[in-house]
Parts: C-alpha cells; sequence; structure tokens
C-alpha cells in the first residue's frame, strides 16, 4: 500500500509573497525587480503576475534590460525562451546576449521585442498533424506570471524565460497554453459565484493552487549503466524479486542514508535558490524510494516548478554517482511512484474556498464549491481518469500502492454527515474531531480532525483541498490540472447560472439549499470512503455505474466523445483541432513507448538473457556428463538441466511471440494503442515471467544483469 504522507500545507497566498535575498536568489522577482525596476514598470509588471491583468507592452524594453544585466551579472552568456512543448519535457533553444555590430564590435543586446516573443521550429515536436515538416513556423511568448530563473549546468548559466507555444496559426502546441486558459474559465466562472454571494468587493480574481508531491527511486548509476532498460526505458523490463521488499515497512520514514541525505540537501539548495518552496524530505514505502513536497502554489507556478524540480533531481544525481528515476513502476512487485496533486481554490486576498472554517453545515459558499467539484467528477470521471493515463501509470493503478482506475471521492465523516443533513432537510450542525488523550501524564492532549484521511482514494478531501493521488510521478501535472479546472468551471457555470435569476436571489438560502439537494441527489454515487482496492467496491462500482478504464488504450477514446469537444470548445480551452492534436499524440505516445520497451526487452532477452541461460545449460551438461562417466549418481543435477532445458525453450516461445507482436506496426496511433493492449503487453508479461524464472536458478556470476536486491539495497 501507497503510505504517502500529506505533506502539503494549509493554504498559503504564495503569489503575493517577496521571496528574500536567499530564497529565489537566482529568480526574476520581488526584491530583484525591486531594486532594478522603475516603481511605475515594477507596479505594472506586478499587476500583471498577481492580478491576472493584460501584460503592457510599453514596459517590455524596460524589464527586458533590467533582466539582462542581472543576467550578466550572474554569469550568463545566453537566454532561451523555456517552454513545455507535448512532449511531456521542457525545452530551450539558447541565443547569446553578444551581437555584433557594424563595425564587429560585440554587443549584449536583448530587446523587449526578444523578451516577448522567440521563434522556434514548431514542426519537429509533436503536434497530432496541426503543424507538418514543410510547416515549420511556430512562436514562443513570455508568460510574465512566471518568473524568469537562471539555470546552471555545470560552469555555465543560461537565463530561462518561461513561455507559451503556439503555431503560427496561433494553435497551441504546449501544456502551459490551455493550463493558462483553464485558469481563466475557473476565475471567470468562481467570480461570478462569489458576487452571488456578496463577498469581499476587494476580490478581484480567484486562482487554483497546487502542492504536488513527487516520488521518486534512486539507483546507484553503475548499475544503470548495466541495464539497457533502466537506460532506455527508465524501468525494469526483467528482474526477479528480491527476497525482501516493503513487507516490513522499515524504509518508510527511516532514518536518510548518508548519501542520499547529500543528495536530497543538494537538490533543496538549487530548488531554493530557483524560487521552488521545498517543504518536506522523507523516505517512501519501497527500498530506494524517497519523496520530495514543495508548498502550495498558483497552478502556473506550480507546474512550472514541477518541470524544474524534476530537471534539478536528475541532473543533481550525476553529482553523486546516482541515477534519479521518475518511472510510475521501475520495480516489479513494489512500491510504484506517483506525484499526488493537492488541488485548492483561492482568492487574491488570500481567502481558500474549500476551508469549511466552524460550523461548515451552514457555510453556503463553501457547500457550493464542494458540491460544484462532486457534480464536476461524477459527470466527467472519465475524463479525470483519461488525463493521467499514461504508459507508466498503466503498471501502477490499481496496484496497492495506488488508486484504482476507477475515479471516486473520499469526503470524509463531517461532509458526509452534512451532505446526509442537506439532503434530509435537517440542519444539526459539524461534526467536531474533538481531542485525542495519549493515555500518558506526559503528553500533551491534541486536536483531532473532524475525519480520518483515506489512501487509497484517487480524489480524497484532505482538510481544505482535494488531493487528486492518481497522477503519475514521471507526468506534467499541467494537463490533468487543465482537465480538472475544465470540469469544475463547467460545474461553477452551471450552479452560477442556476442561482443568478432574480427568483434564486429573492430567497438565496432557500435556492441553495434546493439547488444542493439535487447535486447530492443526483452524483453521490461518486463518494466513496472504504477500501478502493477490495473486490467488493470494484463490484459496487460497477452496479452504480462509474467507469473503470483499466488500461490509457480505453481511457484515451473518452477525449474524442463529442461531449468533451464541446466542453473545451465551449470554455475556450481547446478548439476542435488542438484537442484532436492531443488525442493523436496521446496515443501515439503511447503506443511508441511501449513498443520501445518491447524492442528493448527483446534485444535483453536475444543478446544477453538466452546466451547467459544456454551457457549455463551447457555447464550443467558437462557436468551431468562428467558425473555420470564417474559413475555417480546426480538426480538433483540432472533435474536441474531438464528444467534449465524447459525454461530456455519457454523463453525462445514467448521472445518469438514479442518480436511477432511488436513487429504489428501502424501508423494509426489509436490502433497502435489498441494493438498494445491486446498484444504486446502480454507478450511482454510472458516474456518477463519466462526470464524471471531463469534468473531464479542462474548462478550471480553468468546472470548479465545487477540484480534487484543490489540496485535496491546497495547504496
Amino acid at each position: 500500500m501507497d503510505h504517502m504522507m500529506d505533506t502539503t500545507s494549509d493554504q498559503q497566498d504564495h503569489a503575493t509573497s517577496t521571496p528574500s535575498t536567499t530564497f529565489g536568489s537566482l529568480t526574476f522577482t520581488g526584491d530583484v525587480m525591486l531594486r532594478r525596476l522603475d516603481p511605475g514598470v515594477f507596479k505594472k509588471l506586478k499587476e500583471t503576475m498577481h492580478q491576472g491583468l493584460p501584460l503592457d507592452p510599453a514596459i517590455a524594453n524596460t524589464v527586458a534590460a533590467a533582466m539582462k544585466d542581472w543576467a550578466i551579472e550572474n554569469g550568463c552568456t545566453h537566454y532561451c525562451h523555456w517552454f513545455q512543448p507535448l512532449t511531456g519535457t521542457t525545452a530551450e533553444k539558447h541565443d547569446a546576449f553578444l551581437q555584433p555590430d557594424a563595425e564587429g564590435n560585440a554587443l549584449t543586446k536583448f530587446s523587449g521585442e526578444q523578451l516577448i516573443r522567440g521563434e522556434p521550429d514548431a514542426s519537429s515536436f509533436p503536434s497530432g498533424g496541426i503543424r507538418e515538416t514543410f510547416e515549420a513556423r511556430g512562436y514562443t511568448a513570455w508568460d510574465a506570471t512566471s518568473p524568469a530563473f537562471i539555470l546552471t549546468t555545470g560552469d555555465h548559466a543560461t537565463l530561462c524565460i518561461p513561455t507559451a507555444f503556439v503555431s503560427w496559426t496561433g494553435e497551441a502546441l504546449d501544456k502551459k497554453t490551455p493550463l493558462l486558459r483553464s485558469i481563466d474559465a475557473i476565475n471567470t466562472q468562481a467570480m461570478r459565484l462569489l458576487r452571488i454571494f456578496g463577498s469581499d468587493e476587494d476580490i478581484s480574481r480567484v486562482i487554483t493552487t497546487i502542492g504536488s508531491e513527487q516520488e521518486y527511486f534512486l539507483v546507484d548509476e553503475d548499475f544503470v549503466r548495466q541495464r539497457p532498460d533502466l537506460l532506455i526505458c527508465g524501468r525494469t523490463l526483467l528482474g526477479a524479486d528480491a527476497p525482501k521488499g516493503h513487507q516490513l515497512d522499515d524504509h518508510y520514514f527511516g532514518a536518510i542514508h548518508e548519501r542520499v541525505l547529500a543528495y536530497m540537501a543538494e537538490v533543496e539548495e538549487r530548488l531554493q535558490e530557483l524560487g521552488v518552496p521545498i517543504k518536506t524530505r522523507h523516505n517512501e514505502v519501497a527500498p530506494g524510494q524517497y519523496e520530495l513536497a514543495p508548498t502550495f502554489e498558483n497552478a502556473n507556478l506550480a507546474t512550472d516548478h514541477q518541470m524544474l524540480m524534476m530537471h534539478v533531481m536528475r541532473m543533481t544525481a550525476e553529482h553523486h554517482g546516482l541515477t534519479c528515476l521518475l518511472h510510475e513502476k521501475p520495480f516489479a512487485g513494489i512500491n510504484g511512484s506517483g506525484k499526488h496533486n493537492n488541488w485548492s481554490i483561492a482568492t487574491d486576498t488570500g481567502i481558500n474556498l474549500l476551508d469549511p472554517r466552524d460550523e461548515a453545515h451552514s457555510n453556503m459558499e463553501f457547500l457550493v464549491f464542494l458540491c460544484a467539484i462532486i457534480r464536476a467528477v461524477d459527470l466527467h470521471a472519465d475524463l479525470l481518469r483519461a488525463s493521467i493515463a499514461n504508459a507508466g501509470n498503466d503498471h501502477r493503478l490499481g496496484a496497492n500502492e495506488a488508486p484504482p482506475a476507477i475515479i471516486s471521492i473520499y469526503l470524509g465523516d463531517m461532509l458526509n454527515d452534512i451532505l446526509t443533513q442537506i439532503a434530509s432537510d435537517e440542519s444539526k450542525g459539524s461534526i467536531d474531531g474533538g481531542t485525542l488523550d495519549f493515555g500518558a501524564t506526559t503528553m500533551p492532549q491534541i486536536s483531532r480532525h473532524s475525519s480520518d484521511r483515506n489512501r487509497t482514494s484517487p480524489f480524497a478531501f484532505t482538510g481544505n483541498k482535494f488531493e487528486f493521488r492518481a497522477v503519475g510521478s514521471s507526468d506534467s501535472i499541467a494537463w490533468p490540472n487543465t482537465v480538472l479546472n475544465t470540469i469544475i468551471a463547467e460545474s461553477l457555470d452551471w450552479f452560477a447560472t442556476r442561482l443568478e435569476t432574480p427568483e434564486a436571489k429573492a430567497d438565496l438560502e432557500v435556492s441553495v439549499r434546493t439547488v444542493l439537494k439535487e447535486v447530492i441527489a443526483a452524483h453521490r454515487r461518486v463518494i466513496f470512503d472504504g477500501d478502493n482496492y477490495a473486490q467488493a467496491w470494484h463490484d459496487e462500482a460497477e452496479q452504480r455505474g462509474l467507469p473503470n478504464l483499466r488500461t490509457t488504450a480505453d481511457a484515451l477514446p473518452v477525449f474524442s466523445d463529442d461531449r468533451s469537444f464541446e466542453l473545451f470548445e465551449r470554455y475556450a480551452i481547446l478548439n476542435h483541432r488542438e484537442l484532436e492534436a492531443r488525442i493523436e499524440v496521446l496515443h501515439e505516445q503511447y503506443a511508441t513507448v511501449n513498443c520501445i520497451e518491447a524492442r528493448t526487452m527483446h534485444g535483453m532477452i536475444a543478446t544477453q538473457v538466452l546466451p547467459a541461460a544456454i551457457r549455463f545449460q551447457g555447464e550443467l551438461a558437462r557436468t551431468v556428463t562428467a558425473t555420470s562417466t564417474a559413475g555417480v549418481d546426480s538426480p538433483g543435477t540432472n533435474d536441474l538441466l531438464r528444467t534449465l532445458a524447459g525454461h530456455i525453450g519457454t523463453l525462445h516461445e514467448a521472445a518469438a511471440a514479442l518480436a511477432e507482436a511488436e513487429a504489428e506496426n501502424s501508423e494509426d496511433g489509436r490502433a497502435m494503442a489498441m494493438a498494445v493492449r491486446d498484444r504486446i503487453a502480454p507478450a511482454m508479461q510472458a516474456a518477463r515471467e519466462a526470464v524471471d524464472t531463469i534468473e531464479r536458478i542462474m548462478p550471480d556470476d553468468l546472470w548479465p544483469f545487477p540484480t534487484y536486491s543490489e540496485m535496491l539495497f546497495i547504496r
């Protein structure tokens, strides 16, 4: 079971905080801007960064000059527009500040136009048909809401400017642009509701906030070099279980190994310099598994920081002779890795709209936002499931360490009781958690939350936020949060439309209770507070009509429904062509990743496993012959030879079946995704079982790869 600790703190207004001179010292924000920009320019830029106001082009040259001087003083020779194409990683093209003049002298130059707009080649990034090879022009545009930062690699420093990436025709080719649009959609619909409730007139904007936990494995890089699967695919495609995994739960929250702690400390130092608010570090459940977690930030900045975090974690591992594995399931049979997405919604004045506060049963504003989310998740559970679908997550979801593919909501005792009160027209009060007495005179009594927590739930309310636990560890959080924001915006829109009428406003409390009762009656089926791993829940979920999309190939077609196109277009998140492109890219990536893994596996079997097994078979055969010649009866050795020969025969057949399945390629990404599910994945599983069976009887000196025992326990 995944014992992931909820390490994110209560909602904080990080968007309006000013970093100190040490925290975020390599980000162009806070005191850096205050010292280098004219007060009027500084004020306008802050209005864009923190209030979502349009960027004033007139200040661009001034900001660019200040940014350039600051970057050069910090050792930068180049700058880049840093963006997030549909590859799921980041991209950057470096340009030098130095530029020759007409007389051949070198000048440093960085204009407002260079800050605001870049022009990378769009043809070689995944586009789902939006851009062809002969249509190469694309644009990057400065996202002023995410501070520029200086990234150092070895002795080289580069000014990185977060940007959106669009095609020449204006269609989004990245993950940031739809996320920003979805944040705007949430703001528009949430502000309608706040005005209905007569909320503080000082509120001018509603933002979504995220605290995204990151699980990962560390393996000695010497082992990785000896394993083509880890080197190429980021996970082990072969490998028998170690005698010990996490059965004793002794690694979880245990003392951190000195080498690992040194790595963690360097990661934290680098991230803090980049303004990433790292809060928590600890050992996770599986041996060799760890976690890093930040505090809350606005969703756009949190997404950028997540991408930075993964980059820094990978690069820093090399300094310590380690490899950081971010794959969802790098080792079979033990805990996989997730990226728990703690999501909330807040005003620009610092009010968390998901904080029940005292007397939650009578807090109509909170209950409307809560029930809007319940409605959204029930109506669009399939979209939410599809948003976290990828090749790696297929190996993790539902495997007694992560939530199942059935999307449900955990609310806890207090909120479930409140919903029951509303449904029955009663209003008794809110459950109080009371206090805990440890029973020892030296120990203080401590307050207890009104509800427990459910670590098996894919979408759990945890005090003042929802924790979307199904996001994969290697994934960008941009796409899941774009989908989450979009479905919640639709639900907020539905509530606002019902409550904006003169009739509803005439007696708002009665109107709100009427709408809440309707939502609870229609959508309570998605709420489940029990054990999500239990087969009984899977059976019950089917009876409730909840979707169970077990694989990526099952989930991705949901995006192709007419209602999905209508939803994303209605709120201007993605037009028809942009969503169609993403559907194509997601299918292609899923199929391509699995085909790469299949080819890697077949190569390892053909060139390393089978030769080693045959060599051992030859040694055994010679031993049997010599023993028999000597007149010695050795039935055990004879049996081992026969057993090994049988396993080798099985492996030959499995390898041939794998090669045949992998060879059935199609240019249609959707058809290939189905082929992966129906042919390639089963063939890979059969081949793995055959290899792992042989490994268990092979001599260590003949086995060609580092074993699970070595990789997981040697530090």
